[in-house]
């Protein structure tokens, strides 16, 4: 299944692909993209695995609608194997905290199950970190409309204050290191508003986590 996983070089901030053209020499030298450098992302990094292409997509969509939680093994496994995402073990490894993007509680009671979580916590076990992964400690606290329902420029409105520190832990966040592991990665609303919830808690460094990327 590798063999679909072709490398592409992307952007450390944003993970998109890095546009070739006259931009691309400023591109290749410092690994960010245009827009990341004029405007940079709360997420210190982001490292992807795959295109959400086929038949990718055609595999994550079973995975996550069609209750089959038991893809979360191989796909943990096939993320910190694929080409281009040889820092996510170290990532893992220095890590203090691995936390996967939440959902609501009325998701999670039609899914029956959080599919970043089940990669959380088989990206932890794969790697032998001593991250800890942590389900509780960034809440959803709005139950926003699925972000697959909307245009690019209407998801960041969607998941604005989706999303906050449990309270009664404001401090597990400060000076940490922290892993925010999703599935898709399609306009980085949910990702970046999270890592903004989170450095406005004290995180030190935010790297995001992701099995696939949705091409621009």
């Amino acid at each position: 299944m590798l063999r679909f996983a072709t490398h592409r070089p992307r952007c450390r901030c944003c993970a998109l692909v890095l546009a070739d053209g006259l931009s691309a020499g400023l591109q290749a030298r410092t690994d960010v993209c245009l827009d990341c450098i004029s405007q940079p992302p709360p997420l210190d990094a982001t490292l992807v695995a795959l295109d959400y292409a086929y038949p990718w997509s055609t595999l994550i969509s079973a995975y996550k609608f069609g209750e089959q939680p038991g893809w979360a093994p191989f796909f943990a496994d096939l993320l910190l194997k694929a080409p281009g995402v040889v820092q996510a073990l170290e990532s893992l490894q220095s890590a203090d905290l691995i936390l996967p993007i939440p959902l609501s509680k009325e998701r999670l009671q039609t899914r029956g199950f959080n599919q970043a979580w089940l990669l959380t916590k088989e990206l932890a076990r794969h790697a032998g970190s001593t991250a800890q992964a942590d389900n509780s400690l960034l809440l959803r606290v709005k139950n926003t409309r699925p972000q697959t329902e909307l245009k690019r420029g209407a998801r960041l409105a969607n998941v604005k204050g989706a999303f906050q520190i449990d309270p009664l832990r404001a401090d597990a966040v400060k000076g940490r290191r922290i892993l925010l592991v999703d599935d898709v990665m399609t306009s980085g609303a949910s990702l970046f508003t999270a890592a903004e919830v989170l450095r406005a808690a004290g995180a030190a460094h935010i790297t995001g986590i992701v099995l696939a990327r949705t091409p621009q």
